[in-house]
């Protein structure tokens, strides 16, 4: 197994040796060309990166329209938080759905639940083990009744549902998993994928739903985190530490939290505390190494090599060889 793998586009393919553990980093430096009509939250959206970190990292104002033909620079690094054979795991902190099947993995940005609650809803996504109930193309969005009371709170009127099309929230592609009412789907508003802005269901990019909704089947295991903070230890025993924002503010101090993992993780006479100081300022969540000393050339470098441009469509072809699922996949109804 590498320990660290880079990527030229967020979407991350990894094959993995069977004794894996939770020590995988993927992602790395990163060079886009901004296109016509790009934003920021967009260029985000695409990569798993906090919009105001890619303005940091590049010098930008954030209030300022992007040119055309500029280059950013954005790093994508990041700890795998959970390794399983099969299945899907969502980090809310993270918000990015790691997808495992057969050894393999993809990472996919995804929006989520907003921090928004009153006596009738709570919108935050919920954690928990889950499975996959079914799957369905073109479905037909039936408005929760949480949905229906907000709306009306604000004196606005909502269908009770709202049928295929460019109107409905759902998209073209929705996977229904176990938890209470929490899909899996297509979002018709790319910026808020990346973001908490949902009513507690995942959202994904039309074109990252689209690959990965041919390969999930109908029982496929799935659990949704809360990891904040994530610790990784490489090959030549470095350590690289991962803080994001609490964003539900599930722990009282963050810097209590990462302090417990570490000495958990038996490196506290191995790491920088001033390094780890500035991680818990930033809350970038980008995975930076904390060791103590100058590292290796190798542990300096964002990864061990390079995905070639193009690779992320040869991989989704090779997971629809592989299992020939692609025309085959459950399409229950809900």
């Amino acid at each position: 197994m590498k320990s660290l793998i880079k990527t030229t586009f967020f979407i991350a393919f990894i094959l993995f040796a069977a004794h894996a553990s939770a020590d995988m980093i993927i992602g790395g430096d990163v060079v886009h060309t901004v296109g016509k009509g790009e934003n920021l939250y967009r260029i985000g959206a695409k990569y798993g990166v906090y919009w105001k970190t890619i303005a940091r990292a590049n010098g930008l104002n954030e209030k300022d329209p992007l040119i055309e033909g500029t280059t950013l620079k954005l790093n994508t690094r990041r700890i795998v938080p959970r390794v399983v054979d099969n299945g899907i795991i969502v980090n809310i902190p993270d918000r990015t759905l790691y997808f495992f099947r057969d050894k393999q993995l993809m990472a996919l940005p995804v929006g989520l639940g907003a921090i928004y609650k009153n006596e009738y809803s709570d919108w935050k996504t919920p954690e928990g083990k889950f499975r996959i109930v079914s799957k369905r193309k073109n479905p037909t969005w039936y408005v929760p009744e949480s949905i229906q009371i907000e709306y009306a709170i604000k004196g606005k009127n909502i269908e009770e549902s709202v049928p295929p099309g460019p109107k409905n929230p759902l998209g073209k592609y929705a996977i229904r998993t176990s938890l209470p009412a929490v899909l899996i789907h297509e979002t018709i508003l790319p910026a808020s994928v990346y973001r908490y802005m949902s009513h507690g269901c995942i959202r994904m990019l039309p074109e990252h739903i689209e690959q990965l909704f041919p390969l999930v089947e109908v029982n496929m295991q799935g659990e949704i985190i809360y990891e904040p903070v994530k610790i990784a230890r490489v090959e030549d025993g470095r350590t690289f530490v991962e803080i994001r924002t609490d964003i539900y503010r599930r722990h009282r101090s963050l810097r209590d939290y990462t302090a417990k993992l570490i000495e958990a993780r038996g490196v506290s006479d191995k790491v920088d505390w001033q390094k780890i100081g500035r991680l818990l300022k930033e809350e970038s969540g980008i995975a930076q190494d904390v060791s103590l000393g100058e590292p290796a050339k190798s542990a300096a470098s964002s990864g061990n090599g390079s995905l070639r441009p193009g690779f992320t469509d040869r991989v989704v072809d090779y997971f629809k060889s592989k299992f020939n699922k692609a025309d085959q996949v459950s399409t229950q109804q809900f």
